[in-house]
Formats: C-alpha cells, sequence, structure tokens
C-alpha cells in the first residue's frame, strides 16, 4: 500500500471520527438556558384504570375535570349516586348484572375507579368467574363493560348491546416487553 493511500485512509478515518462525534440528539445548540422546570403545581388530568367507565358515567366539563381529580378513596362515596342515575338511564331495566350485582352494587364498584390486582387469582378484567382481578392485554374491557350493564343476570339478555364486535388487535402483542404492538 503507497504512502498516499495511507495518508487518505487515515485522513478518512479521522474525518469520520469528527463527524460521528459531532452527531449526537442533544438539539440545545449550547443555549444554556433549556432545561426542565418541574416547579409549580400540578393537577391529576385523567382518571382511567378502567376503560371507558370515566366516559360513559360522568358527564363532560365540571364533572368529568373533578373525577379525574378526585382520589380514588374518596370516589365511591361521592360518584356511587351519579353512576346508579348513569346505568339506569342507560339500562332502565337492570336488575342484576351477571355477576349477581344490584344497581347500587355495579355503580359503587365502578365509582371508585382503581384497577385491582389479586396476587391468587389469574390476572382477568372478567373471564366469567375471577373478575377485576387485574387486566391482561387481551381482556376486551369494553365487551366486559357493555355485559356487566346490559347482559342482566345471566349475561345473556340485549345481546346486540353486549360486545362491540371488535375481537382482536389489528396487530399480535409482542412475546417481550413492553409486549405492545408497535404503531402501524
Amino acid at each position: 500500500m503507497s504512502k498516499t493511500n495511507k495518508f487518505k485512509i487515515i485522513t478518512i478515518a479521522l474525518v469520520a471520527a469528527v463527524v460521528s462525534v459531532n452527531c449526537d440528539n442533544d438539539d440545545s445548540n449550547g443555549d444554556s438556558t433549556v432545561g426542565l422546570d418541574f416547579s409549580g403545581t400540578y393537577v391529576q388530568q385523567d382518571q382511567m384504570a378502567r376503560p371507558a367507565i370515566n366516559t360513559v358515567f360522568v358527564a363532560s366539563g365540571q364533572p368529568k375535570d373533578a373525577f379525574n381529580a378526585a382520589i380514588p378513596s374518596a370516589m365511591g362515596a361521592t360518584y356511587q349516586s351519579v353512576f346508579q342515575s348513569r346505568l339506569l338511564a342507560l339500562n332502565p331495566a337492570y336488575s342484576t348484572n351477571a355477576l349477581g350485582q344490584t344497581a347500587a352494587q355495579l355503580s359503587g364498584l365502578l365509582a371508585t375507579d382503581v384497577l385491582g390486582v389479586s396476587k391468587t387469582a389469574p390476572t382477568t378484567f372478567f373471564d366469567g368467574t375471577n373478575v377485576l382481578t387485574g387486566r391482561a392485554l387481551a381482556d376486551d374491557v369494553i365487551d366486559v363493560e357493555l355485559l356487566l350493564i346490559f347482559g342482566g343476570p345471566t349475561g345473556g339478555s340485549n345481546p346486540g348491546l353486549t360486545k362491540d364486535n371488535v375481537n382482536s388487535n389489528d396487530k399480535a402483542f409482542g412475546t417481550s416487553f413492553p409486549y405492545l404492538a408497535s404503531a402501524w
């Protein structure tokens, strides 16, 4: 290899090294005033442990804002009657659901919008036996909620209202964390 070729290779390597060192993801452009500011007062903006519960049972505007900012331990006492009124407006024929719950029992359960987790039962939103023992990615939570609201004591009442007919994701879940399919 000639001395000129060695010089060219060394020059290319040095240029590549300088360029790669200067190409980073730092978008500060040397502006030292850019930084994160965590001072101030923060307010919880959304309460969605159980999908669609807040959307269906709490009116928009101030009631929803108050619900979203509520402390979970105070939700049941504050919102159970609101949820029950809405439940009976949605299904005036409601008597009990597939879990044997009255309107007061179901609305009391739903009004505290937290996702419970069982360490001993299967992780599921509802599998016919276990209810709200967690939530697996593949659980069809909207179908479960519709079944509990409109399905009656056997789950078979109002069959046109107990399913959303969205039976799976458009992409399979992954087998490793974070398990969710990538966006299309």
